[in-house]
């Protein structure tokens, strides 16, 4: 999958596609509902991001999806994260 499209990604981004496509295959048969695999996923697209999440954040994001059963995307979480207020 090494090719201009990807590396131009990489540049303009900053994010190496292969941490992205890492988490997205972990994404594939993740439990949701399971807390611990959430926290873990909302802290790895933290790191990604480069964009720390506080622990009250965290804690919003995970109880949202775990909780309130919200459907979970890279999109979702993104926004999330960027919206710290």
């Amino acid at each position: 999958m090494e090719n201009n499209f990807f590396k131009n990604i990489e540049k303009k981004t900053g994010v190496n596609m292969k941490d992205i496509f890492e988490l997205a295959n972990s994404l594939q048969n993740a439990n949701f509902k399971d807390e611990n695999t959430v926290r873990s996923i909302v802290q790895r697209v933290s790191q990604i991001a480069n964009k720390p999440v506080s622990k009250e954040m965290e804690n919003k994001i995970v109880n949202s999806i775990v909780k309130d059963g919200k459907n979970i995307d890279m999109n979702t979480i993104s926004k999330m994260i960027n919206n710290k207020k």
